[in-house]
């Protein structure tokens, strides 16, 4: 049994996964208290499968980018649970994940998560010929910056879209289609890293580190 851990913004996510079925699965907008909603949530999500912690085989977790906060709470339990029942751990792209919730579209798929100071984190991806791909890497950037780097008719999604999806519009025009909302479905990692499942290519607990993309700004150095 997989046990799959989101935390990378605002909302967060879990979901036990047995043989390609999800056993059970929730979704919740925790804000910054990752900290104290995860673990309880877990709990709950146990008892509603009637599965046992020692039943998990792996843990998947969405390594980031996103929140500093979420991040560090996610990759820290999931490193813990990892460490404690000896079994191994596996990071996945958070855009990656809030993309494969729209996988089943013709248009290629940029998530778009908040980065603070008016940037934005986002990546590019498209299914083709039954492959999910990766256009192009996670990076900051800018919507402004956006208009030489989305070529053709792409697909938004991502919580924070509705805080700029007038300003994509504006900028990008018919290039730009605003996704519907839709929650970020923690089960889904499963499917993402089906291909490393299947051949033993996990991550080692002990070095697996958030991709954050930028250094939090409470440890940037000051300069006088």
């Amino acid at each position: 049994m997989l046990l799959a851990i989101d935390t990378s913004t605002d909302s967060a996510g879990l979901a036990l996964v047995q043989d390609g079925i999800t056993l059970a699965e929730a979704a919740w907008r925790c804000g910054q208290n990752h900290s104290v909603e995860l673990l309880p949530h877990l709990t709950q999500l146990l008892q509603e499968a009637r599965a046992e912690l020692q039943s998990v085989s792996c843990i998947l977790v969405a390594k980031g980018p996103g929140s500093f906060n979420g991040l560090r709470v996610g990759l820290s339990t999931a490193k813990g649970l990892a460490f404690s029942l000896n079994i191994p751990i596996i990071g996945v792209s958070s855009l990656a994940l809030e993309a494969y919730q729209h996988a089943g579209t013709d248009l290629p798929i940029a998530p778009v998560f908040n980065a603070r100071r008016r940037d934005i984190a986002t990546a590019l991806y498209q299914k083709r010929d039954n492959k999910w791909q990766q256009l192009m890497p996670e990076h900051i950037t800018t919507v402004d910056a956006l208009d030489s780097e989305i070529t053709e008719k792409t697909l938004f999604c991502g919580e924070y879209l509705p805080a700029i999806a007038d300003e994509l519009k504006k900028k990008l025009k018919d290039k730009a289609v605003i996704a519907p909302d839709k929650p970020r479905r923690a089960g889904l990692m499963a499917e993402l890293a089906k291909e490393r499942l299947e051949a033993g290519d996990y991550d080692s607990a002990a070095t697996l580190q958030p991709l954050y993309l930028r250094r939090p700004a409470i440890t940037q150095r000051r300069h006088r």
